[in-house]
């Protein structure tokens, strides 16, 4: 007789194969959702919540503190996020064994890592810096000359990087080498690509970063709040503790925000100005359309017991309920593909930086996604696609020189005067 256990036994009466089940093989009965792992099942969801909580109060009151500070402070805070995002990214296919055999290995990762951060940085900011030294003659030819120079120095750091990597090729360690080069430049695509967008949503106004990052926290805060009461039905296999009782609700509840934070953040020019310098001054502009109320009076069918007849609506909020919409909808998906990449390497969270969340890249999987579509519809659908005076003061102080722009000067100074004369 054949014994079940026995894994060398080639067949099993009938002639077919039999096979040990695995521990990954999962059969059909097992693969269904485990109401088990829903939070409103789980013993410890109170205890976990108040480290949840906390951290929470923590994160948020630290964030306020900063967007009140200004760009240039949540400019930087988007580096150290950065920063940490990279870290717990780097050590997820970390091996220290094959570390230990190539010195100086893991600093080639660093090395890529600052170089697209000089890269996309002087791409976003260099007009700013621009605008920022104007009024000192030899900082503004200095920073002109790197910014004409930025591409070339830029890439000239990435050949070096590039050969110190060849030249670091060890026998017996090229398939984890080339590994960690191809795994390096994917952590900078992923990174550095919703980082680029986030810093210019900052200086186009601080409310096109702040709105957008607000709706994500809210949204997230709301899904689990409703899953913890009310989850019931599970969402999706590859986040077991989400449920449709959270989904939706979060979704209501983030749209709601969307238009009422709108009305609020859109009445503060430090919120909605946008920011052409590196200064860390108070803002004075125009506000622009999208920031001036409208008043509507409310039709006659209204109660009697309704406090308001008029009501002023700011036209961002139409804009507002788009994103919020994004948000609830699409932005979690973020969230979903993290929690499926973690499955593929077997971790639960991609650190422990914040108690109760994970990492900082567990926090920031849907700031990602949210924060690449708030940059694109505002270049579609909000900024102006026309020029503007500033735009072209800007180009003219980037690129002539100041004695070619006394000649422009003088030269738009007989232009005027004929016109006026005409």
């Amino acid at each position: 007789m054949l014994n079940d256990n026995n894994t060398n036994s080639p067949s099993a009466p009938g002639g077919r194969t039999r096979h040990r089940r695995r521990p990954s093989d999962v059969t059909s009965e097992e693969s269904k959702p485990n109401e088990r792992n829903l939070l409103v099942n789980d013993r410890s969801k109170y205890k976990s919540m108040v480290i949840r909580a906390y951290s929470t109060i923590w994160m948020i009151g630290g964030f306020a503190l900063i967007i009140y500070c200004g760009h240039l402070y949540i400019t930087a805070m988007v580096v150290v996020i950065q920063v940490f995002m990279a870290k717990e990214l780097f050590n997820l296919l970390r091996k220290a064994r094959e570390d230990t055999r190539l010195p100086g290995f893991r600093l080639l990762n660093w090395y890529f890592f600052f170089t697209a951060m000089l890269f996309v940085y002087g791409r976003i900011l260099s007009q700013r810096l621009v605008n920022t030294v104007t009024s000192d003659k030899f900082l503004y030819q200095l920073v002109s000359s790197l910014i004409k120079y930025h591409m070339v120095i830029c890439y000239s750091l990435y050949i070096a990087g590039f050969m110190w990597f060849i030249l670091t090729l060890k026998k017996k360690m090229y398939k984890y080498q080339f590994g960690q080069y191809a795994w390096t430049h994917m952590i900078l695509i992923v990174v550095f690509t919703q980082s680029s967008f986030t810093v210019a949503n900052i200086f186009e106004g601080i409310i096109w970063f702040l709105l957008p990052a607000s709706l994500i926290v809210i949204n997230d805060i709301a899904a689990y709040i409703f899953g913890f009461f009310f989850g019931r039905t599970p969402l999706i296999k590859l986040s077991p503790k989400k449920t449709w009782e959270g989904f939706i609700g979060a979704s209501i509840m983030t749209v709601i925000s969307a238009f009422a934070l709108a009305n609020v953040m859109g009445r503060y020019q430090w919120l909605t100005c946008p920011r052409t310098d590196l200064s860390t001054g108070w803002l004075h502009c125009d506000p622009g359309p999208l920031f001036k109320p409208e008043y509507f009076t409310l039709p006659g069918w209204t109660p009697d017991w309704f406090p308001w007849r008029k009501v002023s609506i700011l036209p961002v909020q139409g804009h507002a309920l788009c994103l919020g919409l994004f948000a609830s909808i699409i932005a979690p998906f973020g969230g979903f593909f993290a929690s499926g990449f973690k499955r593929a390497f077997k971790v639960k969270d991609f650190g422990d930086s914040i108690p109760g969340h994970g990492g900082i890249t567990d926090r920031m999987d849907c700031q990602m996604v949210m924060a690449v579509f708030a940059y694109i519809y505002h270049q579609s659908f909000v900024m102006a696609q026309n020029l503007s005076v500033d735009t072209i003061l800007d180009q003219i102080l980037v690129n002539l020189t100041l004695e070619e722009q006394a000649a422009l000067y003088l030269k738009l100074g007989q232009i005027l005067q004929q016109r006026v004369v005409g």
